[in-house]
């Protein structure tokens, strides 16, 4: 029997970041886990959020995936305020899913995994905001090294996700 494990992911996704995504959903098959996604695998009949409950409630891991979404060309900060601020760097943004879906994971008290992409930040991604360290995304042609420790990863992670199951 397969372990079920929600995996946060926006379901549209450019080629480079359908090959992460792939990466990852292999190591899951490769250690006998059954991702999990609202429009993915599941399809929502009430209200998305609660739909993202009550799937987030039935599995004991959860992944989130930080794919760009939006970009911005630049940005006004907390306009019309003291700390107003312009960026001339563009600004990347996620699925604001990936909040919410890390979020519920959170209190629900399962192991969580999160990757994301350069220039992903904030929230969820932020450094320090849980206990969870933040992987960077892993890319198609790892090194040797960057593949056993991919694995590693994932090893540890998948450990606490059974003890879980388990108890």
């Amino acid at each position: 029997m397969r372990i079920p494990v929600f995996v946060s992911c926006p379901s549209t996704l450019n080629r480079a970041q359908e090959r992460s995504r792939r990466l990852i959903l292999d190591q899951l098959d490769r250690l006998d886990l059954e991702p999990r996604a609202l429009g993915r695998s599941d399809y929502p009949t009430a209200s998305p959020l609660h739909e993202v409950l009550v799937l987030a409630q039935h599995c004991s891991g959860g992944i989130i995936l930080g794919f760009e979404q939006s970009r911005a060309e630049g940005l006004l900060l907390k306009r019309g305020t003291k700390g107003e601020k312009r960026l001339a760097r563009a600004v990347v943004l996620p699925t604001p899913w990936n909040h919410i879906e890390a979020g519920i994971l959170f209190s629900l008290r399962v192991p969580l995994l999160v990757f994301k992409e350069d220039g992903i930040g904030d929230g969820i991604f932020d450094p320090g905001v849980t206990d969870v360290f933040i992987h960077r995304m892993p890319v198609p042609g790892l090194a040797a090294a960057e593949r056993h420790a991919l694995t590693a990863v994932f090893l540890k992670w998948q450990a606490d996700v059974r003890a879980g199951y388990y108890s």
